[in-house]
C-alpha cells in the first residue's frame, strides 16, 4: 500500500509533529511511525528515543495533553519494531521503507503479542522501559 509518494510527504508529517501544527487528534498511529522512520533513518535507536521522546512531550504541552499520556515503554517498543522492520529492507528507497512500515505495524495489537495488559499499563511501564513478559521483540 502506498501512503506516501515522495519523500516531501513523509517530511510535512515531521514537520507537523515537530512544529505541533498537526492537530492532536490528527496525530494517529500511522504519524507515530513516520516520525520513528525518519529518526531512525539517520540516528540509533537511544537517538532516535531521544528525540521522539522530546517531540512528545512538547506536542502533548503545546495541545494541552498531559504528560502522564506519554508511555515509554510503548514508545521505546515501537522504535524498536520500525528499527527491525527497517532492517529487512535494502536501502534504497527511504519512501518505499516507510511505505512498508507503515503498512507492516499499522495493527496497534501486536504489541499483545509481547506485553499482558496488566505489565504494559503498569506504572513503571509507563515511566521507563520494561522488557516484554510474553515474547521478545526480534
Amino acid at each position: 500500500m502506498v501512503f506516501y509518494q515522495n519523500e516531501e510527504e513523509i517530511e510535512a508529517v515531521v514537520k507537523g509533529f515537530e512544529l505541533c501544527t498537526t492537530a492532536k487528534e490528527d496525530f494517529k498511529h500511522r504519524n507515530h511511525l513516520t516520525v520513528a522512520a525518519w529518526y531512525l533513518r539517520d540516528s540509533s535507536v537511544t537517538e532516535a528515543f531521544i528525540r521522539m521522546r522530546d517531540g512528545l512531550f512538547n506536542f502533548l504541552d503545546h495541545h494541552g495533553v498531559g504528560r502522564e499520556k506519554y508511555h515509554e515503554t510503548l514508545t521505546i517498543f515501537w522504535l524498536k519494531l520500525v528499527e527491525g522492520a527497517m532492517a529487512e529492507v535494502i536501502p534504497n528507497d527511504f519512501v518505499e521503507t516507510t511505505n512498508m512500515v507503515v503498512e507492516r505495524l499499522a495493527d496497534t495489537r501486536v504489541v499483545f503479542e509481547h506485553y499482558s495488559e496488566e505489565l504494559l499499563w503498569s506504572g513503571e511501564a509507563k515511566r521507563s522501559w520494561i522488557e516484554p513478559d510474553l515474547k521478545p521483540i526480534n
